[in-house]
């Protein structure tokens, strides 16, 4: 457990910096690539989270701190909490389930360190599942009252693969960024993926109360460095704006197929879908040169999958 917890600590600075620093709204990114002159486009506001959870009743998570998640699944009061964070609806985890049973089973899999940052944000998280590559966390802030959760594995049923799927009853909006998520999270989630060995670029959801599963739009820029620091390699970086691009617009193909069904299966690109990739490829050709026109496009296919038109 404690070289564990030293795992932990070691990738605090590095990977904040890595996987939050470059944190950018959609929009900035897009405007980047837009000719010179164009108005800017609004940033997206932060998320609305509804129903907090009062400070008083988070107050017991302090007690778990070093122990495992394994632990506190035997407290009755984190279970309650587990509950109230999770929408009500069926997941499909290999087989269709309680997003709740989902969740637990991941929880109780291969349990990591209960983490307590800043004396407020508390990650609860697993490793490693049973099957399929599963592992997952519930996420606290006890000061806001705020909790998400979060599903990872490689699913066999057709959809696009590997999937992180991030939850909360607190919220209500059906369209979401990263960027519109607490910074907080931001930061935690790059952390614990650190360890779970969770790839930084993978299909995302989010499924809020209603129970139906949406797009998490990637929107970081992973070219983006600090000033007086080097910049990443554009053939690296400019590959990974494209990647994330592409998984953006494979969830949202998926969603649309399946009319945003959280327990979704059978995906199957359809005739159209591969014609116009065609398209994107022929227009903007491979390599380094033509990531700027690749992503571009495809955000803009993703908006339109998704009913966000430009």
């Amino acid at each position: 457990m404690h070289s564990l917890q030293t795992f932990l600590l070691k990738f605090k600075a590095a990977f904040v910096l890595m996987l939050v620093a470059p944190l950018a709204f959609e929009a900035s990114f897009l405007q980047a690539q837009a000719p010179p002159g164009a108005p800017a486009m609004p940033a997206a506001p932060p998320a609305v989270f509804q129903n907090t959870i009062p400070s008083d009743q988070l107050a017991f998570l302090n007690d778990y701190a070093g122990r495992t998640a394994k632990d506190i699944m035997k407290d009755k009061r984190f279970r309650s909490l587990l509950k109230l964070a999770t929408p009500r609806t069926t997941y499909h985890y290999g087989r269709d389930m309680a997003l709740y049973d989902t969740s637990e089973t991941l929880l109780e899999g291969a349990p990591l360190p209960i983490d307590i940052r800043d004396g407020r944000y508390v990650m609860v998280g697993s490793h490693s599942g049973p099957y399929l590559d599963g592992r997952g966390f519930l996420w606290i802030d006890m000061r806001e009252g705020i909790a998400l959760g979060g599903v990872y594995f490689h699913p066999v049923n057709g959809e696009p693969t590997p999937t992180l799927a991030i939850f909360s009853r607190q919220l209500k909006q059906d369209s979401l960024a990263m960027s519109q998520l607490p910074v907080a999270f931001a930061e935690d989630v790059g952390r614990w993926a650190a360890v779970a060995r969770v790839p930084e670029i993978s299909v995302r959801y989010f499924i809020p109360d209603n129970g139906r599963k949406y797009v998490l739009v990637h929107d970081e820029d992973y070219c983006w460095h600090p000033d007086n620091t080097p910049a990443p390699p554009q053939n690296v970086c400019g590959q990974m704006n494209a990647s994330a691009a592409d998984a953006d617009m494979s969830a949202a193909y998926f969603m649309k197929e399946t009319l945003n069904a959280a327990n979704a299966t059978a995906w199957m690109l359809e005739p159209e879908q591969i014609t116009w990739i065609g398209m994107r490829d022929r227009t903007c050709g491979f390599g380094p040169l033509g990531f700027p026109c690749r992503i571009r496009i495809t955000r803009q296919r993703t908006r339109v999958l998704l009913g966000n038109h430009p």
